[in-house]
């Protein structure tokens, strides 16, 4: 193994994977398991002829990544490699780039399409592969798309199947699961190993070695005082209670402080509520006020400009699609403080301090030199935005050679990033002509930046998987793990709780490795047909669910202006993802508006967004966006979320498609086309 450059702690944990076993590699982050997992791999196509690996990981930046630093230097010489994400054209036809490839690297999403697609050239079955690698591996639990994929592992092997591949599993921490006690973090270990059959193993040997090999970076509380007084914040809450005493709620109706999560969960409900209950005062009271809990929270996190911001883009538009007495009220009460919170936003005396805790943090480390580099993780897209822009219209920060970027998960919508933008953001900090990325979680698992010295963690609250993962970001010598808070916050409290987690993961997995074979075994095949039973009559429920309503007796309003649209049997469903309205005279309900994307897929292209027009005012709420298919068809896509739906039993909502109750028929494109153009067919 010395030709490969393994370290000692490396071949201490691949020796059981190249006995054949399955395995997981709990290995900390920058202690090199996709180098051990690019030797199992070689030695597995050695060994085995004919053999087929699949590389399979959570998130799209990091198929180039292990393809081009880990598994091409080392095996494309030799072997045939492909790596695919959602992007690239390869994964339409991944049936056939798996036949053709010994080892093919892609997301988990594209293999799970594969193995529910029956298409020839995009199917393939899991018994093609000898090998499976799944990094990140502690995804693998609930409904998660790593789960979804060994669920049918499992049920195959449980059926008695051997051809199935080898699993080699790569974590650097599987959690708790939240549990709080050694017997549940022991099981949570063991559900694990089920999900995955594999056992879990670690350095024990060489563990002196991987110590100094992967040393911890230094990690500090840069801690702040609480604003002493904050007049923006106060006037948002008088504006807030203002709202309420509109609504008359009463007693049955108690909230929570307002500017914190959980008066944020309390307004969804009661927007449910409003649409449930057709009242539209109560319904659009609630919209609004998580516009002005969004702005309390993001003054507690950054300027008090970014939260004046957010409420003044979002009543922009306002005047435009106010349609009865609640909507003037609320347009009206903005309008007459706007230029009041304007004039407190802009006044420095009250900004926050931890604005100045995270300069001076910054500063510290970029200004010893111009190879600093660092990672600034904030909670939301909309934090991030705000803090670029502050950051990069601060002189001090810009005088200290910071050159910073926006790294959040890929998507639709403003705030998001195209997959080539994250490919090319990563890139550059790679490269050095960007040093501080300014990130979401999507940075937290496997982003590979060796000489990443500084990462700060800035009003987060997540468990002890993600605060381990940001903290292996900072890899080089003498790197700061910097938790930016509030005195008495929470944040250094979840901060000094996930300390303790760790700990006890690490205890609980030593449990389980003590475990006698045959014990641990018997253990596994329990939680795998429990699992195995559990997933079964889930989907039985599902059915059912399914199957409560008739179609044609559900009926869509649009969730703003309550107008009926549509009826459920409308709706078709294309490649089991994009639901359409195939009624022609739906058209007449909404309007189009917005650019069209650039983009293009396999069978289809996204067109312009499509809101309401059904209730002859100014409504205008978002529905959805067009799709043309096939180049022909020109289809309205619609989110449910943005519906309400009438059935036999009442008023009711869902948040996805996958939650309804009624059944939506696949599309049918000839039977489509024959009712849409009947002269072209006689």
């Amino acid at each position: 193994m010395a030709d490969f450059g393994l370290y000692e702690y490396q071949e201490e944990v691949v020796q059981r994977a190249l006995r054949g076993e399955n395995v997981i590699i709990w290995l900390p982050t920058g202690g090199g398991k996709t180098r051990a997992a690019v030797y199992v791999a070689k030695k597995h196509l050695e060994n085995n002829p004919g053999a087929k690996v699949a590389v399979l990981v959570n998130k799209v930046h990091l198929v180039d990544q292990h393809y081009n630093k880990e598994f091409k230097p080392y095996l494309g010489q030799d072997y045939s490699l492909v790596s695919i994400s959602g992007d690239c054209d390869q994964k339409d036809f991944f049936g056939c780039e798996v036949k053709n490839s010994d080892l093919v690297i892609c997301t988990a999403q594209i293999l799970e399409n594969a193995l529910t697609n029956q298409e020839e050239g995009k199917h393939v079955e899991l018994s093609q592969f000898t090998l499976l690698i799944i990094d990140e591996c502690h995804h693998t639990h609930k409904e998660g798309v790593y789960n979804k994929i060994m669920g049918r592992y499992v049920a195959q092997k449980l059926k008695g199947e051997r051809r199935l591949p080898q699993i080699l599993g790569l974590t650097a921490s599987p959690g708790t699961g939240g549990a709080k006690s050694i017997k549940g973090a022991v099981e949570h270990v063991l559900q694990i190993c089920a999900n995955l059959d594999s056992v879990i193993v670690s350095s024990k040997v060489y563990a002196p070695e991987l110590k100094k090999k992967v040393p911890r970076p230094r990690k500090r509380f840069d801690i702040v005082d609480r604003r002493p007084q904050d007049p923006f914040g106060d006037h948002l809450k008088f504006m807030m209670q203002f709202i309420h005493d509109f609504m008359a709620l009463g007693p049955d109706f108690p909230v929570r402080e307002f500017g914190t999560q959980e008066y944020e969960a309390d307004v969804v409900i009661l927007e449910k509520k409003g649409v449930t209950d057709r009242n539209r005062l109560l319904a659009q009271c609630a919209l609004h006020l998580r516009q002005y809990n969004d702005a309390l929270l993001i003054n507690d996190t950054v300027r008090m400009v970014d939260a004046f911001r957010v409420l003044e883009s979002y009543y922009s538009t306002k005047s435009s699609t106010a349609t009865d007495g609640t909507d003037f009220f609320l347009l009206g009460l903005y309008q007459e403080n706007e230029a009041e919170l304007e004039k407190l936003a802009g006044d420095t005396r009250f900004e926050n301090p931890k604005m100045g805790k995270l300069q001076n943090t910054l500063l510290e480390q970029f200004d010893q030199g111009e190879h600093s580099r660092g990672i600034l993780f904030s909670k939301t897209r909309k934090s991030t935005h705000c803090l670029y822009d502050w950051v990069s219209n601060n002189p001090a920060l810009q005088r200290a050679g910071i050159r910073a970027a926006i790294l959040t998960g890929a998507g639709n919508g403003i705030n998001y990033m195209t997959q080539n933008e994250q490919k090319d953001t990563i890139r550059n900090f790679r490269l050095g002509s960007l040093n501080l990325l300014i990130s979401t979680s999507v940075a937290e698992e496997g982003l590979d930046i060796p000489e990443c010295n500084l990462v700060v963690r800035y009003g987060l609250l997540t468990n002890e998987i993600a605060q381990q993962q940001a903290s292996g970001r900072a890899r080089a010598s003498d790197s700061v793990y910097s938790v930016v808070a509030q005195a008495g916050g929470r944040e250094v409290r979840r901060e000094l709780l996930n300390e303790c987690l760790e700990d006890l993961t690490g205890r609980a997995i030593g449990e389980v490795q003590r475990m006698e074979p045959r014990e641990f075994q018997m253990k596994i095949t329990d939680l795998q047909t429990e699992a195995l039973l559990t997933r079964q009559l889930a989907e039985q429920l599902k059915i059912k669910k399914r199957s409560r309503f008739s179609a044609a007796t559900v009926q869509l309003s649009c969730r703003g202006c309550f107008v009926p649209v549509a009826f459920g049997n409308d709706i078709k469903v294309i490649e089991n993802a994009h639901h359409v309205n195939i009624n022609q005279d739906f058209e007449r309900y909404y309007k189009t508006s917005g650019q069209t994307p650039l983009k293009t897929f396999e069978d289809w292209e996204p067109g312009r967004v499509i809101s309401c027009a059904a209730c002859g005012k100014n409504c205008n709420a978002q529905w959805g966006r067009e799709m043309v298919y096939k180049e022909i068809a020109l289809l309205p896509i619609l989110a449910i979320e943005n519906f309400a739906m009438e059935t036999p039993e009442g008023r009711k909502l869902a948040s996805k498609w996958k939650n309804i109750e009624f059944t939506v028929e696949e599309f049918n494109f000839s039977t489509y086309c024959h009712n849409k153009f009947p002269n072209m067919f006689d």
